[in-house]
């Protein structure tokens, strides 16, 4: 049995929030981007977030 990868999702700002998206999604999380390397992870589903300005650096 395989698993499926986290998504990987491109933004502009340094604060999003992720849902999971769809029905079987999870409580609305904030989740701060760092300065440092440029991206973050969602606690509940894992989709990764990437600021468009470190995509190369990722």
């Amino acid at each position: 049995m395989t698993t499926e990868a986290p998504k990987t999702v491109i933004v502009e700002k340094f604060k999003v929030s992720c849902d999971g998206g769809g029905a079987n999604g999870h409580p609305r999380v904030w989740l701060q981007i760092p300065n440092e390397h440029g991206w973050v992870e969602c606690p509940y589903c894992d989709t990764k977030f990437i600021n468009s300005a470190y995509v190369e650096k990722a």
